[in-house]
């Protein structure tokens, strides 16, 4: 397919009101794949199921579709070109994977960062670095979402509230709904509510345990410890016998669940890696007496499969650099943040929504614009504060205007259908884009090889 062709779905009769079925949303990590879109004259007319966050990010439908080149009217062919030339030039170039493109189209930037010896990162640098290596460092008692819907008796809700940024997480997983082995739904479940600070559980909790934000860290390593001891439990009438209770409490159930964020909201210090380490030990600890899972709640925009993608393609899930010709290993130093700040990168290429990037990065990237080209691939990228950088191309949203495959936060992949016209598929463009580097770096070679003489 041509990089200049708009691929979607089949156009509609004017007036003509469809519904889609079964669409996928990636407004949180949940990515929700029973939403119900009413269509009418190619634009969202109702998202039936879809929470806030659903809503606002299927919008109307309607995305921009063009191609700039330093801020001027361009097509996407002239736009690869542009890109090519610049990264190829480029003595220390950057790709980034931004959310709300498909798995594939990340598969596409992976090959980009190879080709040009570059660094390969992601929006998991900025938001789940800490939960990431923890899990490299230990390894972690998982579940994925169905498992925790059909099984989970007990549900430890560690300073979150999923209600606030995931919805539906109450209502699809846990605790509301009736599961396999759980006939009753919620009467089936305890919810337990650990109220670090001002970061609360739910409303609803059946026990609640307050806890000082500087002493999260010692409770979970006193709470892990207190689950392998035989000590009997006390009469919670002191923070030590309030956790000997819920130790008891744990070890009671069938199948135990902590659910936790990983990614820390905008503005606020980034997830401790020793609070990481413990919520993992303590999901470890819950398999000496029974069944335990750490449920880890991330953000949307398919960003477990930008981690999938990168670990599959190269061994490393994040902060990847290929400038020796193989990919190693750099999670803090080699992150785009560190990057970018240390004034290092010279060309950067952003595979994504641009929009989505964490505040800190995006406030590094101006800091840095008059020495750091920036092409952007992306939904809405000639509406970014970057759109009068060195190329931009407008792309569609998977489950809108691309189809493929995005990952839940629980890394169970999905696939999502095409459901509009006029938007360029991310993954067109990306392919198109390596294609020209591999030409541009062919034509290099050429240009350089020794001439034979006659």
């Amino acid at each position: 397919m041509s990089v200049d062709d708009h691929a979607g779905a089949a156009s509609r009769a004017h007036g003509q009101l469809d519904v889609v079925e079964d669409a996928v949303c990636l407004g949180c990590g949940c990515t929700c794949d029973d939403i119900r879109l009413r269509i009418q004259d190619d634009r969202i007319v109702a998202a039936d199921r879809a929470c806030s966050l659903g809503v606002a990010w299927f919008g109307s439908g309607d995305v921009p579709a063009q191609a700039l080149e330093g801020g001027l009217a361009s097509t996407p062919q002239r736009a690869v070109e542009a890109m090519a030339r610049v990264l190829t030039e480029a003595r220390s170039p950057l790709v980034y994977m931004a959310p709300d493109v498909t798995c594939e189209t990340q598969r596409q930037a992976v090959a980009i960062a190879d080709r040009l010896h570059a660094t390969l990162d992601s929006i998991t640098s900025d938001t789940s670095l800490t939960s990431i290596l923890a899990a490299q460092q230990r390894g972690r008692a998982g579940a994925t979402l169905g498992e925790i819907r059909n099984r989970a008796d007990v549900v430890v809700f560690w300073g979150v509230d999923p209600s606030v940024r995931h919805p539906r997480f109450q209502e699809r997983y846990a605790p509301a709904p009736v599961g396999v082995h759980l006939p009753e739904g919620r009467r089936s479940r305890t919810v337990i509510a650990v109220d670090v600070g001002a970061h609360l559980g739910p409303s609803d909790a059946d026990v609640r345990l307050p806890v000082a934000p500087g002493d999260e860290v010692a409770t979970l390593v006193r709470l892990t410890a207190a689950l392998t001891s035989t000590v009997t439990a006390g009469s919670a009438d002191s923070p030590a016998d309030a956790l000997e209770a819920l130790a008891h409490r744990l070890r009671s159930g069938r199948y135990v669940v902590v659910v936790a964020e990983a990614e820390a909201r905008d503005g606020e210090p980034p997830v401790d890696r020793l609070r990481s380490d413990a919520l993992v030990a303590l999901s470890l600890a819950l398999n000496a007496s029974t069944r335990g899972a750490l449920s880890l709640l991330r953000g949307g925009g398919n960003r477990s499969g930008a981690d999938a993608v990168a670990t599959w393609q190269t061994g490393f899930p994040l902060g990847i650099d290929f400038s020796r010709g193989y990919p190693r290993y750099s999670p803090w130093s080699g992150s785009a943040f560190s990057r970018i700040s240390r004034g290092e990168i010279d060309a950067m290429l952003i595979v994504g929504h641009i929009a989505a990037l964490p505040v800190a990065l995006l406030a590094a990237m101006r800091s840095t614009s008059g020495q750091m080209a920036t092409c952007v691939i992306g939904p809405h990228a000639s509406n970014s504060d970057f759109s009068r950088g060195a190329a931009v191309v407008d792309t569609g949203l998977p489950g809108l205007h691309s189809a493929g495959t995005v990952l839940r936060m629980d890394d169970v992949p999905l696939p999502v259908r095409a459901n509009f016209r006029g938007a360029i598929d991310a993954e067109v463009i990306t392919r198109a884009l390596c294609e020209r580097i591999v030409a541009v770096q062919r034509d290099a070679r050429l240009e350089h090889r020794p001439r034979v003489s006659q």
